[in-house]
């Protein structure tokens, strides 16, 4: 049986308000064989989820193309929804039945088809710095029966909207953070279900978020703009065909609600008393209300939800009530998380209770929140005492009432209850977990538990730092897009989530915010000063980012998006200081956090004109690969030609004629060696040089943010894989694994951000949920279990299974879900025998490495491999034995030998 399954438009699961013009189709083939290729596919379109009139039909298309083909013939209309399916053949041209039906529905795709007008709380009303956000309401007539109904709304700020008393949608922190100026997403509801013929009403939550709340350390407030703002509007499509249009006019009206205050640093002070119970609903008294004002302001920036939202994904139980010595009531989640806390209470009207949320207790047990910097991270609820309450002498005790925040978000394992009683019930608790809605697709897990740990802290690292944009840290006074944080770790975030998606919106924002010279700032959204811009390895994500997320899901079209982006940044390199074949001038942050740094430095001894340049040729050398990806062939030679000459000034600048490095530290061996800057005798004393360094350390790291995500992938290249794994299993400071035995759950941003003696690295920039470090998942996937990319075949159309057992591990084994399927590699280890499971997705070859085997004693099920369908070829290697690979499922055993 073959069949075709997991059908995406644009890596989306029937996506509801698309606004791209050509969206891309893929899908996936199931088969209970082996060795299977597809030969044809055929994709029909229709409008109807009958197929009866067909709008396009591909026909039988000799292709073995699954991912992203696109629709270039359908003339797309907005509002429509298109129904698809998918048939193919396969090598044998055996055809596949239909798949089942998915569609898409586009969006509003023109600023042309907005009727509706910005509408705002009128100054004399709600101040510009008033911190209390308004509701907005309007009642409106549905005449008779719906087929369907749509709701488009965005807002300047942030908003949530209620339909009839009920909320629309799951998605949080709507409409996103993107670069506000040129770009603002809009999303799309379906809202049918929610009305009902006659009257009906809606509502919407207002509340500053980053386009007018506090942003970065310097307390700067309207960044963007410094009044919020809402525009909506419902398409209503009857039975008859008859459409009808509501939308944000000079109709609505707006009043004061019980949020008194919402940052998404600050927390949200929300007082119960305040609530305009019903607002949304029809037969709400709305006399009270002020008429809203209409706000000019441009709707040729909008544009439809491009990345996944942000969800509450899960939630969490706190495991424990803690009293500390100073006297303070605790939580313990148990897990260092980000998002909010849902509770409920029982008090009288007007009592206040307070949250505040910190990551660690301090050296004494003690609530610690000084590494939140201005961050207050508090929750305030004033109660408003229900009515069905009982009389306790004079006053009155409220029911039971329950809140959780909207327009904050905070990072937190601990929070303090501030007015709560003395022994509150643990199940009035829940820790409710937000990050984008990414799909996720990579697992690992070892032999080892502290790196089954370290696995399940880089992951949490992610969930907490991908709320709608890359963030640095997400509880202090920050939380920005910092690119080279990005860069950094993109590679090891593509292994655990589609982030495809996520990346494609936040380099667009990039390419929004680049200067006109090409220079990159230092976060994207670009909030910083004018002069905050073009650190060496930061700018550098405006290449290594697009060219990354080409590897991982074989999307050419980012790479032709980004171009002139990425051109510009090599440009503005260029065109830095006298020789444009070095990068010398100009302000770096060089290795940041570097452990051989200078006291009180945050910039490791690494020359910074050194990483600068390293990082130049790299860009330059992905840049040479872009254009021969798109065939751009003047561009390509022009940058290959660029690049050896700029290794041979890298060459003449910072290596001795005898090929002796001239900077003597790990991360500039890393560098060399990475980026292929050094080559024969250059190369084999780098590599020497980088292991000398390593015993003088006692086989710990020196690095900083810019060698740490290469520092093991180097050893394993170089064939040091006894050095990688002992760097990796080390557990004394620093090391991945001491931030395991201290209790991380999640990745910190210093390698010792909780020293060995229980003190703390920094007050001033001192996270303990930052997943630069977390780059080390690049080689846990990469070598240790050994799933590995082919370049020249991207999107794991081909890759290879080369695993490399070491460090005392007796098993490894990870799952990817590439955009063909489910790869795995799974070994273990007994008694000098190993097994190793492979799975290689239909539609895909691999090339398997067995490690330390003898062709002639390797069987696969009990077989010799000659025998064995879907093994096309087998050879004995210096220390492995090579198999290629159809697709399937596989399971080796041999005995281990040293060839």
């Amino acid at each position: 049986m073959i069949a075709v399954r997991k059908l995406r438009v644009e890596y989306k699961n029937n996506p509801l308000g698309l606004d791209v013009r050509c969206p891309r189709i893929s899908w996936q083939l199931i088969a209970d064989e082996r060795d299977v290729m597809q030969l044809a596919y055929q994709i029909q379109v229709a409008a109807e989820q009958a197929f009866g009139s067909l709008l396009w039909d591909s026909g039988r298309v000799e292709s073995g193309q699954s991912l992203h083909i696109e629709l270039r013939e359908l003339e797309l209309q907005s509002r429509q929804r298109y129904y698809y399916r998918i048939k193919v053949w396969d090598q044998q041209n055996r055809p596949t039945d239909w798949s089942e039906t998915a569609w898409w529905e586009m969006g509003l795709l023109s600023p042309e088809e907005w009727g509706a007008e910005w509408i705002t709380a009128p100054l004399d009303f709600l101040d510009v710095q008033a911190e209390q956000g308004p509701l907005l309401r309007k009642t409106f007539r549905v005449e008779r029966q719906l087929t369907r109904a749509r709701m488009y709304v965005t807002s300047l700020g942030l908003y949530e909207m209620e339909l009839n008393g009920v909320r629309v949608g799951e998605e949080v922190l709507t409409p996103g953070w993107t670069s506000y100026s040129t770009r603002l997403q809009f999303q799309t509801y379906d809202i049918t279900d929610q009305l009902a013929a006659g009257e009906n009403a809606v509502g919407a939550w207002l509340g500053n978020g980053w386009y007018k709340g506090n942003l970065a350390w310097d307390h700067k407030k309207h960044v963007f703009g410094d009044r919020t703002a809402l525009l909506m509007q419902i398409h209503l499509t009857y039975t008859d065909g008859e459409e009808q249009i509501i939308g944000t006019d000079q109709e609505w009206k707006v009043s004061s609600g019980p949020l008194l205050m919402s940052e998404i640093y600050h927390g949200e002070t929300y007082d119960a008393r305040l609530e305009q119970t019903g607002f949304s609903r029809a037969d709400y008294d709305d006399q009270s209300w002020t008429a809203v004002e209409i706000l000019p302001y441009t709707k040729d920036i909008l544009l439809a939800q491009e990345n996944v939202p942000v969800k509450a994904i899960e939630e969490l139980a706190p495991i424990a009530l803690l009293r500390t010595p100073a006297g303070e009531t605790v939580l313990d989640m148990g897990q260092n998380m980000v998002g909010w806390m849902r509770f409920s209470v029982e008090g009288e009207a007007g009592q206040k209770f307070q949250l505040r949320h910190f990551e660690v207790l301090d050296q004494e047990g003690n609530v610690y929140t000084d590494n939140l910097r201005a961050a207050k991270q508090t929750v305030t609820y004033i109660a408003k005492g229900l009515a069905k309450g009982i009389s306790k002498g004079t006053a009155k005790v409220g029911g039971r009432e329950t809140f959780e925040p909207r327009f904050t978000f905070q990072g937190f394992r601990y929070v303090q209850l501030i007015g709560f009683p003395e022994d509150p019930d643990l199940q009035d608790f829940t820790g409710v977990v937000l990050h984008s809605d990414m799909e996720p697709t990579g697992t690992f897990a070892c032999s080892n538990p502290l790196l089954n740990q370290l696995q399940h802290n880089i992951i949490w690292g992610q969930k907490g730092n991908f709320v709608d944009v890359p963030t640095d840290c997400p509880q202090r006074d920050e939380r920005l897009g910092w690119t080279g944080d990005a860069q950094m770790f993109i590679r090891t975030s593509a292994y655990l989530m589609n982030v495809a998606p996520f990346f494609s919106k936040w380099l667009k924002d990039l390419s929004a915010d680049q200067l006109g010279n090409g220079g990159v700032p230092f976060v994207i959204p670009h909030v910083l000063g004018e002069n905050e811009h073009s650190s060496a390895a930061w700018g550098d994500a405006a290449v290594i980012c697009p060219w990354t997320i080409y590897q991982c899901y074989g999307d050419k079209r980012i790479l032709e998006q980004q171009y002139s982006s990425m051109q510009g940044w090599v440009e503005y390199i260029r065109q830095q200081g006298k020789d444009e074949f070095l990068w010398n001038t100009g302000f770096h942050f060089g290795d940041w956090l570097g452990l051989d740094a200078k006291p009180d430095s945050y910039i490791g001894a690494t020359d910074r004109d050194y990483i600068a340049t390293a990082f130049y040729a790299y860009s330059v050398e992905l840049m040479g690969k872009t254009a021969a990806v798109l065939g751009k062939t003047e561009d390509e030679q022009y940058y290959s030609q660029l690049h050896e000459r700029i290794k041979q000034a890298f060459n003449r600048e910072f290596i001795t004629p005898a090929g002796r490095i001239s900077v003597s530290t790990q991360t500039a061996c890393v560098l060399a060696l990475m980026f292929g800057l050094v080559e024969g005798a250059a190369k084999e004393r780098t590599v020497a040089k980088l292991i000398e360094l390593l015993e003088e350390s006692k086989y710990h790291l020196t690095t900083g943010f810019v060698g740490t995500p290469y520092l093991n992938l180097v050893l394993a290249q170089a064939g040091q894989y006894d050095a990688a794994y002992r760097l990796l299993l080390q557990t004394d400071y620093p090391s991945w694994l001491y931030q395991v035995t201290r209790g991380a759950t999640t990745i910190w941003e210093h390698w010792d951000g909780i020293k060995e003696d229980g003190s703390f690295w920094s007050k001033d920039m001192n996270s303990f949920n930052h997943y630069a470090y977390g780059a080390i998942g690049d080689f846990l996937y990469r070598c240790v279990a050994g799933i590995e990319q082919e370049e020249q075949f991207p999107g794991y159309q081909k890759f290879l299974i080369q695993p490399h057992p070491g460090g005392g591990l007796t098993s490894a084994a990870a799952g990817l879900e590439s955009m063909y399927g489910q790869i795995r590699s799974e070994w273990a280890i007994d008694s000098g025998k190993i097994e190793l499971v492979a799975a290689v997705p239909p539609n895909t070859s691999a090339t398997l490495l067995l490690p330390d085997a003898e062709l002639a004693e390797v069987l696969e099920n009990g077989q010799e491999l000659q025998q064995v369908r879907g093994i096309h070829s087998a050879e004995q290697l210096e220390q492995s034995v090579k198999v290629t690979l159809g697709s399937g499922e596989y399971r080796f055993h041999w005995d281990m030998v040293r060839i």
